[in-house]
């Protein structure tokens, strides 16, 4: 399986939240006052308890959430309506379930999508398509239909999609989630050679110390720990606080 570079013009990008507030129509308050650095190329895990807070940072790490308070920026440039298009761009979503982002006949199709949208010219599309498929380790799949691969497939295309798109940020919402053991270990084999920043919201705590040198505990909207996955990972006190546990 290759896991190479998945296109030339890839870099990374730094990532700054700041006082980051964010409420939904019903006036539930999601996050309250987030602050959350990220260095070009670091790979951050999100983690805590069902309902803290980790899918809103997620989403708001794009634009799709804009803050009431505070704001995100992507490499200085700060998310909001006006950059929002551009942002997108930069900062690839995805989501825990891949159909949410297959939908073509072809995984081809499906993969060339985002470029094609993009204006990209056709020729380059090729080879776009063709080094996002190569980097998730499904060089060769171009004509099959996405329905008809395993979960771990469509996870992996579902990530190619994204590639094809020369993010500098991936953001992974529950990237193991539903996997067996070799479809487990395919993708943690991908996620490890990418270039990009990655910001990782998981309840697999065994993907995060394999994979994760930092980690930030979130819980009722507020970010409580922050630091080195293996300390994080030790404290059992902590990890029990938050509705966690040691792997």
């Amino acid at each position: 399986m290759s896991t190479g570079r998945p296109t030339d013009q890839a870099q990374a990008a730094t990532i700054e939240v700041e006082h980051f507030h964010f409420s939904y129509p019903d006036g539930y308050e999601a996050l309250h006052g987030v602050n959350l650095s990220v260095a070009a190329g670091e790979k951050v895990a999100i983690v805590g308890p069902n309902g803290a807070g980790k899918s809103t940072l997620l989403l708001a790490l794009n634009g799709i959430h804009l803050p009431a308070h505070g704001c995100v920026r992507i490499d200085g440039t700060v998310v909001d309506r006006t950059s929002v298009r551009r942002i997108r761009a930069q900062v690839g979503l995805v989501f825990q379930d891949p159909d949410d982002q297959l939908f073509s006949p072809t995984v081809f199709e499906d993969v060339a999508f985002g470029p094609l949208h993009m204006g990209v010219a056709e020729n380059e599309i090729h080879d776009r398509v063709e080094r996002a498929l190569a980097a998730v380790g499904m060089t060769g799949s171009e004509r099959r239909m996405p329905h008809r691969l395993s979960l771990g497939q469509r996870k992996r295309v579902a990530l190619a999609t994204v590639l094809s798109m020369d993010p500098r940020v991936l953001v992974f919402d529950e990237p193991s989630a539903g996997l067996d053991p070799r479809g487990r270990r395919e993708l943690i084999g991908v996620i490890r050679a990418l270039p990009q920043t990655l910001v990782i919201s998981t309840h697999d705590m065994r993907l995060v110390g394999e994979v994760i040198q930092r980690t930030v505990i979130i819980d009722d909207g507020r970010i409580v720990a922050d630091g080195p996955t293996s300390e994080l990972l030790a404290d059992d006190a902590l990890l029990g606080a938050h509705g966690l546990e040691r792997p």
